[in-house]
């Protein structure tokens, strides 16, 4: 762990209320009806438990400052870079949840443009005193200088079921609105050029989780989802479309790729 710096677990309730259910559903262009009315559809969870620090208290690049839940790591750049769901039970609707968190983990590898610093987070979410979902998040803190996204290779592998998607910077700013993701790199197109290296505004790495397992359950109706794992390889970016790739069954494989076949993430997933 970062010396001096010892993890705190932060305790938050939510009231697991339908109606972010419903404006995500009309991002992803379903009809309400499509969702479940009794619980919540794998990932929403991460449409509750939202931050809620003070404007004052936010970083040139939109995110809190750190010291007290996250480490005080000297490097400007913050990503969601993957993780870890295994859903045990139900959420459901209109319940009152409880999530407790914790920074498990700390570690240093040495990346293109210098040190990066992994976070992992432990999310426990329980109802009624019943575990629901245990959860794994891991955080990519960088330095501050641009740099362009690696040189990659195509995807070689072979989809069973495709769809394509284009998130344009309406979709971004309309995810960006329903997470309250005050992280300017998906918003702010001048800020993600200028400032972070970027070609463009970035797709949100839950944004495209979040769709692939919407694809899993377009393309496999019914299917109970009990662990889902995901990584970011590549930024995406927005306005190009992005098609979302599934393979297999036990597990299921899934990823997204750019128009040049680059991946941007990739998941497996297991059903019931």
């Amino acid at each position: 762990m970062t010396k001096g710096w010892t993890p705190v677990e932060e305790q938050r309730t939510d009231t697991l209320v339908a109606g972010p259910l419903n404006r995500l559903s009309a991002l992803f262009d379903h009809d309400v009806a499509h969702w479940p009315r009794e619980s919540l559809p794998p990932l929403a969870h991460w449409l509750y438990f939202l931050p809620d620090d003070a404007q004052s208290a936010l970083t040139a690049d939109g995110h809190p400052l750190r010291g007290a839940f996250l480490p005080p790591i000297d490097a400007p750049r913050r990503m969601w870079a993957g993780g870890r769901v295994t859903f045990h039970a139900p959420l459901p609707i209109d319940a009152a949840a409880i999530r407790r968190s914790v920074v498990i983990a700390v570690s240093e590898k040495q990346g293109r443009s210098g040190a990066l610093t992994f976070v992992t987070i432990r999310h426990e979410i329980e109802v009624a005193g019943t575990l629901a979902i245990t959860e794994e998040q891991d955080l990519v803190f960088r330095p501050g200088d641009g740099s362009p996204p690696t040189v990659a290779e195509p995807d070689a592998r072979i989809s069973d079921a495709s769809r394509d998607v284009v998130p344009d910077i309406t979709a971004l700013f309309r995810f960006s609105a329903l997470t309250f993701n005050a992280h300017r790199i998906h918003y702010d197109r001048d800020y993600a050029r200028m400032v972070e290296g970027y070609p463009d505004l970035v797709v949100h790495g839950p944004l495209q989780a979040m769709l692939l397992v919407d694809h899993l359950l377009r393309e496999r109706p019914g299917s109970t989802l009990t662990h889902f794992a995901y990584r970011g390889v590549r930024p995406m970016f927005a306005d190009r479309t992005l098609r979302l790739n599934l393979a297999g069954d036990a597990p299921m494989e899934l990823w997204t790729i750019d128009p040049d076949g680059c991946t941007g993430m990739e998941a497996r997933a297991t059903v019931a």
